[in-house]
């Protein structure tokens, strides 16, 4: 006999908030995806879309990263040797993604941009997801990840509002 009885009498649980390693870790997941796809992509205007769509998401999570999850990481742990090479290496991402935005499949270097572009990202990600590396030094000190992954999902929001998408 099955009852339509909630749990404790309670509302059925939703998911848990998100923690920002969690929510940093889906960006990386997603971001991905998509050079994949462009790797693949023949026709020109989906070699664009797809370059447009990695461009924006990452500048997005580059952003939230350096307001909200590097200091909050560095005050925590004060690793500013660990925080400042990820800050470098964001500062070339963004080079090569302006020169990107800047360009069209049409011209000789776009797909070869994004290719490096999408290695330099890889390394980025290997750095901040490997053991030892910032998500888990993070993961073991007294950052607050979920009240932090909020934050990152508000401004994320917010900054997605900005830019129509």
């Amino acid at each position: 006999m099955a009852t339509s009885k909630k749990r404790n009498g309670t509302k059925p649980k939703s998911n848990p908030p998100a923690d920002a390693v969690v929510l940093l870790k889906a960006d990386h997941r997603t971001v991905k995806g998509w050079f994949e796809e462009f790797e693949s992509a023949r026709k020109a205007a989906r070699k664009q879309e797809l370059a447009s769509r990695i461009c924006r998401a990452l500048r997005i999570h580059m952003t939230i990263e350096e307001e909200i999850f590097y200091p909050a990481f560095l005050a925590a742990t004060q690793d500013d040797d660990m925080k400042d090479e990820a800050v470098v290496e964001h500062d070339g991402a963004k080079n090569l993604i302006s020169k990107i935005e800047k360009s069209s499949p049409a011209e000789e270097l776009y797909d070869a941009q994004v290719h490096v572009l999408s290695e330099m990202i890889k390394h980025h990600v290997k750095e901040e997801e490997q053991p030892g590396g910032m998500f888990a030094e993070a993961r073991q000190s007294k950052m607050d990840l979920v009240e932090i992954g909020n934050r990152l999902a508000q401004r994320k929001a917010q900054l997605e509002g900005l830019t129509g998408g």
